[in-house]
């Protein structure tokens, strides 16, 4: 008994160190490629020098394990980025629920069908031209300010060249990769269909999507998510305070210009408020924009690496929770009583300002840049409507102002973790630079629709309510005699 022991012991221990180290390189797979391999490499010297007769054996299993731990980080990485473009597209609920909720009862059907339309467009003509032109790899036509890959997606499963994308350790699919970034693309559209609301022609507003979110928008976003010009200068946006939120801005912006006030909003040198009709939908909507924005910014990691996606989404909520409070105190202390509608407004606010920098800022940073947001979104408010731009569900004071204050955030070091922050020169000129380039692009289509089909809807449509004049439909028809505004 004692030979039959002896003779099998070294055969044991490798064994015991074998399957040691075999578990060790499991749990690393998740996070770092490189140490797994040289944990492979240990794993067959280990079985070499204990154990010569079973060593090859062992070192084939491990070999195999460290494979399938490499399958393992695949998998891992495509499915998080893929349930982040779920929840990036659960937002497109949360914008049309704000906005609808925000507005009168006689706009609702409008609203809720533009956006519903937005996301399918803007999938579509993502698909179409918009990835390949956000993102032509070495495909650039001048320098690095334009670059197109050609027309539509790959569409072969068994082309290992384009089913894997591999940025770094980022691993996952060609097509989750369209997906997170073509949900992106649909919100900048969105954003747009809040400030022009209740006053819109509906052709004017799709024609205006398809232009926007097809041309540019990628074109626009290739300057840093393309690594263009801005990239390589080393502009900081992570998740798009810029080229989601101040684009849609900035387009929103020349379109409110456009357009005019709604009909009563500013008589005889006064305002008028015109009240939302349900603040319990627009309630839902902004926790449904809170709870997508985990996919927005976590997402946004290109991985599932544990630390990172937990760290992002915890300065994530801390921005919003803290842009919530600051809206609301600053708001109950101009208006002497508290405003709901302010409140969740400076949730929105915290989240577009940390949208910018959440894998950087620090954890009271994201809380201050929350704070920050939710104040300048009560003073951005008052201060549109002092120069008469009418924004019914203040789009321009969530996205383009705070989409700014988020990147000029991003380089200021104190609000940074230590040596994270970003050059603010570079900063302050990529805001410029998205900004005048917005505002141009986006005023020439405004200005193309006005005067060929015409981009205001006429007053007795106004006046009567965008549900019957544009779709011949009411949203409450059994309520409508009870609506106030309507």
């Amino acid at each position: 008994m004692l030979r039959w022991i002896t003779q099998h012991r070294r055969n044991w221990i490798a064994g015991a160190i074998v399957t040691t180290m075999l578990l060790a390189s499991g749990a690393m797979a998740a996070t770092d490629t490189a140490a797994v391999a040289d944990t492979a490499q240990a794993v067959t010297d280990t079985a070499q020098a204990i154990a010569p007769v079973d060593s090859v054996a062992l070192a084939e299993a491990a070999a195999a394990t460290v494979a399938s731990n490499l399958d393992v980080k695949f998998i891992g990485d495509n499915l998080w980025v893929l349930i982040a473009a779920f929840l990036v597209f659960i937002m497109h609920l949360g914008f049309a629920t704000v906005e609808s909720g925000l507005t009168q009862a006689k706009n609702t059907v409008n609203i809720l069908f533009k956006n519903t339309m937005t996301p399918a467009l803007g999938l579509l003509l993502y698909a179409f031209i918009g990835f390949n032109l956000m993102y032509p790899g070495d495909s650039w036509m001048f320098g690095k300010w334009l670059g197109f890959a050609g027309f539509g997606l790959a569409s072969d499963p068994s082309d290992i060249a384009n089913a894997t994308r591999a940025y770094g350790i980022h691993t996952y699919t060609y097509w989750t990769d369209f997906l997170f970034q073509g949900m992106f693309a649909a919100t900048a559209a969105t954003i747009v269909s809040g400030a022009v609301a209740e006053r819109v022609k509906l052709s004017a507003y799709l024609l205006f999507t398809v232009f926007y979110v097809g041309l540019v928008y990628p074109f626009l976003g290739s300057w840093h998510w393309g690594m263009g010009w801005l990239g390589e200068m080393g502009f900081k946006d992570f998740a798009g305070s810029t080229l989601v939120h101040s684009v849609g801005g900035w387009g929103a912006l020349a379109g409110v210009f456009l357009l005019g006030p709604r009909l009563g909003k500013y008589v005889g040198g006064r305002i008028h408020p015109i009240l939302p009709h349900n603040m319990p939908l627009a309630t839902i909507g902004v926790f449904l924009l809170w709870f997508g924005w985990f996919g927005f910014n976590g997402g946004s990691v290109l991985s599932a690496d544990p630390a990172m996606v937990s760290y992002v989404c915890v300065t994530t909520s801390l921005a919003a929770a803290a842009g919530g409070l600051g809206a609301a105190f600053s708001s109950w202390f101009f208006h002497k009583k508290p405003d709901l509608s302010m409140a969740l407004n400076g949730i929105l606010a915290g989240l577009v300002g940390i949208t910018a920098n959440a894998d950087i800022a620090s954890i009271m940073g994201s809380v201050l840049i929350g704070l920050i947001a939710g104040v300048l979104v009560v003073a951005a408010v008052l201060f549109f409507d002092k120069i008469r731009m009418d924004d019914p569900v203040g789009a321009l004071s969530v996205h383009l102002v705070n989409g700014i204050w988020g990147t000029l955030a991003a380089g200021i070091p104190f609000l940074m973790l230590p040596d994270k922050a970003a050059n603010f020169g570079v900063q302050a000129l990529g805001v410029a630079a998205y900004g005048v380039a917005s505002v141009v692009l986006a005023a020439i289509i405004w200005l193309v629709l006005k005067y060929t089909i015409g981009i205001r809807v006429t007053a007795e449509e106004e006046l009567e309510g965008l549900d019957v004049g544009e779709h011949g439909n009411h949203a409450y028809p059994d309520f409508q005699s009870s609506n106030v505004h309507g």
